[in-house]
């Protein structure tokens, strides 16, 4: 008996037939991206991966996440993300990518260090934001020109570990942004917990909305409860305090910022002590951070119409296990709860 050896063949994968199927975001309603034959593809699939070929096409010219072999037309991916197509102009939305800061938006930062008549702040930025001393309110709410006595008392305002709620006013050229707080909206960030999420990119994650900071008149004698969401990703919930942390503008026009800034701004403003949080407040608060975590779990934008449809969900016990209802005190929002609760909020949204 004779034995014939024969030579493995490569299996061949399934290619995608329909050019609709690509994850090219069209903003010109041109032809879509021809991709190579030999990078054989599943309709599903919507994530290209470093190194994959883009495509071969002569017309179209590289940008960002993108790169180009030497002596050749072929356009590599040098990052994970979806195709995005401005014109003739191919770059890569990487998944999880840094924040890129815009004049505008609404962030909360961390300071990292105090230097001389300015705080730098990690806003999850490939660099550090710089806070000057003359962009914050004073104590009392004064206006006039930072002297040396308030630089020796730089470290009352802001230290090392501090949260803040600031606004970026300006951006550098290489990058780094400049902050400011010259408003009752902004400021330190006390009584509350403090989370981090995606950012800007794929998936879920903070984005930029209507409103980044409202109030939630929360059940079960939780009281009013504040949610920053920062653009850069960072969310701050805490306890509603009225004259620290205005929640809207039009919260602030009824205090009339011009008129009642030395009453609004005051010591206290400044201070490192939390209140006391009842129970109730506490329980509101870990439920709203379930729902933020849950809708980031499952790939959902967190804003607020999200977090809000999420909530109103959780509440009302739509969510039940097996046939049986939850507990009311369970507020563990993860797994395959988390996933129920995701998807009766986006069809409360869609209805």
């Amino acid at each position: 008996m004779t034995f014939s050896i024969i030579a493995p063949a490569a299996p061949q994968l399934p290619r995608d037939p329909s050019p609709a199927s690509e994850p090219s975001l069209d903003f010109d309603g041109d032809i879509d991206v021809i991709r190579p034959a030999e990078r054989g593809k599943t309709a599903h699939k919507a994530i290209i991966t470093p190194g994959e070929v883009v495509t071969e096409d002569i017309q179209w010219m590289r940008g960002h996440g993108t790169t180009a072999t030497q002596g050749s037309s072929t356009i590599l991916a040098t990052v994970a993300g979806t195709l995005l197509r401005t014109n003739k102009l191919l770059s890569i939305q990487p998944l999880r990518a840094r924040y890129t800061p815009e004049i505008g938006d609404l962030v909360v930062g961390r300071i990292v260090s105090v230097e001389t008549k300015r705080w730098k702040v990690d806003l999850s930025a490939p660099l550090l934001a710089h806070l000057p001393l003359s962009a914050i309110n004073l104590p009392g709410g004064i206006l006039r020109k930072r002297t040396a006595t308030d630089e020796l008392a730089i470290r009352t305002f802001f230290s090392e570990g501090d949260l803040l709620v600031a606004e970026v006013q300006s951006v550098y050229q290489d990058g780094a942004a400049s902050l400011h707080t010259r408003s009752l909206r902004y400021g330190k960030l006390r009584n509350g917990v403090f989370m981090r999420v995606s950012g800007t990119g794929g998936g879920g994650g903070v984005v930029r909305s209507r409103r980044q900071v409202w109030t939630v008149h929360t059940a079960n004698g939780g009281g009013e409860v504040d949610i920053v969401l920062g653009v850069n990703g960072y969310i701050w919930i805490c306890k509603h305090s009225r004259g620290e942390l205005v929640a809207s503008t039009e919260e602030a026009k009824k205090m009339n910022e011009i008129t009642r800034m030395e009453e609004a701004v005051n010591e206290s403003m400044y201070s490192n002590r939390n209140d006391e949080i009842g129970p109730q407040t506490r329980r509101e608060i870990a439920r709203l951070g379930g729902c933020v975590r849950a809708l980031v779990e499952n790939g959902v934008r967190v804003d607020e119409e999200m977090v809000m449809a999420a909530y109103t969900v959780n509440l009302e016990g739509g969510v039940d296990m097996d046939g049986l209802r939850e507990e009311e005190e369970d507020e563990y929002m993860g797994g395959e709860k988390g996933q129920r609760v995701v998807t009766a909020a986006l069809e409360s949204v869609k209805g």
